[in-house]
């Protein structure tokens, strides 16, 4: 018996030994991993869009980031959104440093940084990128939320992946939800499994009966941003440029010239400057796309038993590519290839939020004038949704169209003789100058510039309308910005793009 206790003890120790050592090495790699989680440090300034001259106050934002290849570091497009002054700084350093803004895709609430001080990089290690896990699979959340400045770690558990609203830029993307909360200042943290990056944490969801639930940027959507910003270009993801609804209803199928077997989502409006007006028209019935068959409710199955909208094939393109779609027509099958360009600023009257820019302006006889957009009207606050004016939100189901690009408002008067019986008004759309259509922002500044009568004559839809003598708006202008100590008259490079493009027309006419 004691002959046979000594080998087992031996091999008894020597598992405890092989468990040790594999304990260490687990804790060394899990702390080299813990230097390449960033947290990042952002002053910001958003232009104050209710006086477009100004800058609201600034505001100190943090947020976390991880390192990857290139002496990058990968964060959300939100944390450093608007920022003038970013530091980083790696866990357990006191020491912070500066960073740039090198790509940022709003669009994908994501951003690329660089550090002015490469030596930044010297005790880390760029993490690697890995598969999205399986649903229920674990999975951690690195950051460091606001209130401390040691490393968060939180667990969840993958619970969801199909297209979401991004909250930072309104988009519709695909995103994962685990059942763990995102805090403030997480944003921005590496999703990691198995020690790679599977995501990076984006929002949480604070609806009503909500608890614990967070969104992150899945790796499809990671790698498309990645690609994108090889060139330092960004061009964003494509637009396919169709509306389409559920082909649920019966009736609806059979109108269509489906059979019983066959489901698609039907076309509604296909913009006429859109890449899919070369093949589809309102009426078709889009059954593929990419090779994924398109279900009545307008989702593909993207991964086994997994569903999600069919704009999932769409997103994986990049500007320039083919896109293979299969397409009924009065019951006839198509299939084509649709050429897919750069999504447009906006396919709405109100042009969506924007980021790192300031706004446009122009300012005649002291009527202040801006183009209508989500930055605007944002400038309500959280409860924008009710407490903006009612046209601004109506107008935001208008789609535009190559006559009508943009509306442009009266934001408000600046009280002064030249604009007397117009001193309250205020937040008034505006369709015509001296009779023309309005088109867009910068036409109507060079229609009113270039008024030569007596007076200029503004109307909105209604038929009501404004005038002001010309004349004395000239004279009066310099006192009305020294009065109310505002710096130009219009925005930097309102006229200088006007001016650059009437330059190449009329040098094209001489040519």
């Amino acid at each position: 018996m004691k002959h046979l206790l000594k080998p087992c003890l031996l091999k008894l120790g020597l598992l405890i030994l092989c468990f040790t050592q594999l304990a260490h090495a687990d804790s060394r790699e899990h702390e080299q991993l813990k230097r390449s989680i960033i947290k990042i440090y952002t002053t910001a300034a958003a232009p104050d869009y209710f006086n477009p001259w100004a800058l609201l106050n600034a505001q100190q934002l943090s947020g976390s980031g991880a390192v990857i290849k290139g002496k990058q570091i990968l964060t959300n497009a939100h944390v450093i959104a608007n920022g003038s002054f970013i530091q980083v700084q790696r866990h357990g350093d006191a020491q912070k440093f500066r960073a740039r803004v090198k790509f940022v895709s709003h669009d994908a609430d994501l951003a690329l940084l660089s550090v002015d001080d490469e030596s930044f990089f010297d005790d880390t290690r760029p993490l690697a990128f890995g598969d999205l896990p399986e649903l229920q699979e674990e999975v951690t959340v690195y950051g460091y939320p606001i209130g401390g400045k040691s490393l968060s770690i939180t667990r969840g558990v993958l619970s969801r992946v199909e297209h979401q609203y991004y909250a930072h830029a309104e988009s519709y993307l695909m995103a994962g939800q685990i059942d763990a909360a995102i805090n403030p200042g997480n944003s921005g943290g590496p999703v990691i499994s198995n020690g790679k990056i599977v995501g990076v944490a984006m929002q949480t969801n604070n609806s009503n009966g909500a608890e614990n639930l967070g969104y992150f940027v899945p790796p499809s959507v990671i790698e498309h941003v990645l690609e994108d910003a090889e060139d330092g270009v960004h061009q964003g993801f494509p637009e396919l440029g169709a509306v389409t609804q559920s082909l649920e209803s019966p009736s609806m199928k059979a109108a269509a010239g489906l059979a019983e077997d066959q489901e698609g989502a039907l076309v509604v409006r296909v913009f006429e400057d859109a890449p899919a007006a070369h093949v589809l028209q309102a009426g078709d019935v889009l059954l593929q796309v990419d090779g994924f068959d398109i279900a009545a409710d307008r989702t593909i199955e993207w991964r086994e038993h997994q569903r999600t909208n069919y704009h999932y094939a769409v997103d994986h393109y990049h500007v320039g590519d083919q896109l293979p779609v299969r397409f009924s027509r009065d019951g006839e099958i198509h299939n084509a290839k649709i050429t897919l360009a750069a999504t447009p600023p906006s396919r709405s009257l109100v042009q969506g939020e924007k980021f790192d820019q300031r706004p446009r302006y122009y300012i005649y006889g002291g009527v202040v004038f801006v183009p209508l957009n989500m930055n605007l009207i944002k400038r309500w606050g959280n409860n924008w949704h009710s407490k903006a004016p009612i046209e601004y939100l109506y107008a935001r189901n208008q789609w535009s169209s190559p006559e009508q690009q943009e509306l442009v408002v009266a934001l408000k008067v600046l009280p002064a003789p030249v604009n007397l019986g117009y001193h309250d008004w205020k937040n008034w759309i505006i369709e015509s100058v001296n009779g023309e259509a309005i088109h867009d922002f910068q036409q109507f500044a060079q229609l009113m510039e270039s008024t030569e009568g007596e007076f200029v004559e503004l109307k909105d839809s209604s038929g009501y309308r404004m005038v002001l003598d010309t004349a004395a708006a000239q004279e009066e202008q310099p006192l009305i910005l020294q009065t109310y100590q505002i710096p130009e008259r219009h925005s930097q490079g309102l006229f200088g793009t006007l001016a650059e493009r009437e330059a190449a027309e009329t040098l094209g006419q001489v040519q």
